[in-house]
């Protein structure tokens, strides 16, 4: 209710003041009916180029579909896809001004009519087809949303999305990695390669990771790899094929195919399977290696997914989390104000060591 205190001011002001007055009174009781803000804080892009473009604006809260959720974001997940759309680099761009940002998480605060598996309160995490992220309130289809493991913090879920579905999408659903099997995932210290190495290992794998700085191979020894070696060493493809004793790698994951990929076709074992997650120019292979081994180049786009791989995903890194071994590791966490120095860290030559997140 107005204060009396604030009724007197009103009050003198006479008919400006009664209007005023009755507008506060409406304010609080709307604010009484739902603690749901009008406006939010947002990075946003009024048009592609580098990290100046990035700032913080105040724009309106979404609205929920009757098939969505509307989330109080806790943390955004920053990822090189970000970088790339921020920079206009794809051939189909979303439309201007543009919220970035592809992963949240945070709490449910309000859901459409038709949503049955979420209330609010709920913790989860949103995936989030192009943009809208890095924001301090999201809307997500109800398909699209996640529970969020108690074990897991919101940074945590803030890295689940893209590098976990990716890791899923590429290791269990397109090459169809099998228990015995030896992985090499290339660039294994960032937020993707991380979690390929704790899926690979939970599904009985071998692995072989590689990262760029000694911080980032520790990670990689952290997350459970087998082997690591230091990418940035010229024999490190060498000895990380010595460790199949001839074999070569039944799967491989690659971060940077525009730098590794002509090499990876040379140490790939008979019908191998090698996925690529991430590229960001040409890159010349020998065809000859791929018909000697009749191995497999597959192409990972999250977006192919259908609503029961999403499920499953959802399903599995669940379990995986309560059990235990799914445990995304967050490198640095921002505020929106520092977002021109997150984007221009996250393809720095630093070497990766785990997830960079928002923090709203």
């Amino acid at each position: 209710m107005t204060s009396l205190r604030t009724a007197v001011i009103c009050s003198k002001l006479g008919k400006h003041g009664r209007t005023l007055l009755s507008h506060l009174k409406n304010t609080n009781i709307n604010a009484n009916k739902s603690s749901i803000r009008t406006f939010m804080r947002a990075v946003q892009i009024q048009k592609f180029g580098g990290p100046e473009v990035l700032q913080v604006d105040h724009v309106q809260v979404p609205e929920e579909k009757d098939h969505e959720v509307l989330v109080q974001v806790k943390c955004c997940g920053i990822n090189p896809i970000d970088v790339y759309i921020r920079e206009g680099g794809f051939a189909v761009l979303p439309p201007l001004p543009l919220i970035l940002g592809k992963e949240v998480s945070g709490t449910v605060i309000k859901k459409g009519k038709d949503v049955t598996k979420f209330k609010e309160g709920d913790r989860v995490y949103c995936c989030l087809p192009w943009n809208g992220g890095y924001a301090e309130n999201v809307v997500c289809s109800e398909d699209h949303t996640f529970l969020l493991s108690e074990k897991l913090s919101f940074p945590q879920g803030a890295g689940m999305y893209v590098p976990y579905f990716t890791a899923y999408r590429a290791l269990v659903i397109k090459c169809k990695m099998q228990a015995g099997e030896n992985i090499l995932i290339h660039g294994a210290s960032g937020a993707v390669g991380i979690a390929a190495v704790q899926l690979a290992k939970n599904r009985g794998l071998c692995v072989v990771g590689t990262a760029g700085t000694e911080a980032g191979l520790e990670v990689v020894r952290k997350a459970g790899a087998d082997y690591v070696f230091n990418h940035r060493e010229a024999d490190h493809l060498k000895r990380a094929y010595e460790t199949t004793d001839g074999k070569g790698f039944d799967v491989l994951l690659e971060n940077m195919a525009h730098i590794n990929l002509g090499k990876d076709l040379m140490v790939l074992s008979q019908q191998a399977r090698l996925a690529v997650v991430g590229s960001r120019d040409e890159v010349k292979v020998i065809p000859r290696h791929l018909i000697y081994t009749e191995a497999m180049v597959v192409g990972i786009k999250l977006l192919a997914n259908t609503k029961e791989e999403m499920q499953e995903m959802g399903n599995a890194l669940y379990e995986g989390a309560n059990a235990g071994w799914v445990n995304p590791i967050i490198d640095q966490e921002f505020d929106f104000d520092s977002a021109k120095e997150a984007h221009s860290l996250i393809l720095s030559n630093r070497g990766a060591r785990g997830k960079l997140v928002f923090k709203t």
